[in-house]
Formats: C-alpha cells, sequence, structure tokens
C-alpha cells in the first residue's frame, strides 16, 4: 500500500484551518454557557449547529468567489493566501483581548436573531479563508464539511466547558486559533518560494 503524503499533508492542514476558523465559535459558546448555564439543550445543539453550517457555508462561497478571479491571480494566489492568513490569525490574536466587552454585553443565543447575528459574525473569517483553499486541498466539499463539523462539535463542547467551569480562557482560544492560522499562511508562502 502506499502512502500518499502529499494527501496526508492536506488532510492535516484542513484540519489544522477548521480548527483555527473554529476558535471564534468556540469562545463565544464558552462564554453562551457561563452566561446563560440553564439554556436548554435543544438551544445549545441549535447554536452549534448554525455556527457549524455559517462555518461551511462562508469558505465555500470564498472558494466560488476565488475560482472566479483565478485566471487573474494565478501569479500572487500565495501571497494572497499569505496576507490573509496573517491579517485573519492576527485579527483574532487582537480580538481575543477584547472578550470583556463580550462578557459585559452577550447575546442571548437562544434568541434566533441574536443566533444569527453571532453565527454571521463568528463566520466572517471563513469567507476569506475560501479563497485560499485551492492551495491548500483539491477536495474542496470534504474541507468545508471538515471545517462545519469541527465548528459544531467545538462549538457545543465550548457551551458545555463555559456551563461548568466558566470562561477564564477564551482569549487563550482565540490567540491559539489566530496563531494556527498565521502558521498556515507562512507554510503556503515558503512552500510556494521553495517549490516555485
Amino acid at each position: 500500500m502506499i502512502i500518499d503524503m502529499d494527501h496526508i499533508i492536506q488532510i492535516i492542514t484542513v484540519n489544522a484551518i477548521a480548527a483555527g476558523l473554529a476558535m471564534d465559535a468556540f469562545a463565544v459558546s464558552v462564554v453562551s454557557g457561563a452566561v446563560f448555564k440553564k439554556l436548554h439543550v435543544r438551544y445549545a445543539l441549535r447554536m452549534a449547529f448554525f455556527f457549524g453550517a455559517f462555518q461551511a457555508v462562508m469558505p465555500l462561497l470564498g472558494y466560488t468567489a476565488g475560482n472566479t478571479f483565478a485566471g487573474y491571480i494565478t501569479n500572487i494566489d500565495h501571497w494572497i493566501a499569505f496576507a490573509l492568513l496573517i491579517g485573519i490569525g492576527g485579527k483574532m490574536v487582537y480580538e481575543s483581548f477584547k472578550f470583556r466587552e463580550l462578557e459585559k454585553k452577550p447575546q442571548d443565543p437562544s434568541n434566533l436573531i441574536a443566533l444569527l447575528v453571532l453565527s454571521i459574525a463568528t463566520s466572517i473569517d471563513a469567507l476569506a479563508i475560501g479563497i485560499t483553499l485551492t492551495l491548500v486541498t483539491d477536495f474542496i466539499f470534504r474541507a468545508v464539511a471538515t471545517i462545519g463539523v469541527v465548528t459544531f462539535l467545538m462549538s457545543y463542547v465550548g457551551y458545555e466547558i463555559g456551563k461548568r467551569i466558566g470562561h477564564f480562557f477564551e482569549n487563550k482560544i482565540e490567540i491559539a486559533g489566530g496563531v494556527i492560522l498565521i502558521v498556515i499562511g507562512i507554510k503556503i508562502l515558503i512552500n510556494h518560494l521553495i517549490n516555485g
């Protein structure tokens, strides 16, 4: 049996991106669990579903937009991916220090309008990531499904963690997510510069 290392690297990279993107939703879920401890499990599952669905759809939209302009950006696509991943990762690290504001005025995830707002807010970065997915994997639908499932699972687990032990570390979660995306951006650029 021949092991396809390129395929394995793609799977690892997609899972790392999924984990990095899910950190926003995870952190919001931890805060929601800490603040709304008596939220019924169906609302916690609905919140996780919305976060996962939006996190999957957004990169698919970004991927479609990226493909539309692929012919125009082929020569600089690695630089675009690098800039987007560094920018989004840096933004996540920066925003990790602003979670105290969220604690003061958290949005009730059982309210559908609030949930839609939270879903869009936590998935907007995934839209930009979608543009870079062609540089990371050949299996776009598997990638967006992975992103959605990972976000769903991390969101529900985040809610349960928040409900049980509070929200003492969500800013560190955001930092970890940002660092993951920055590292992937650097990896894409180095691979291109080395391999041409």
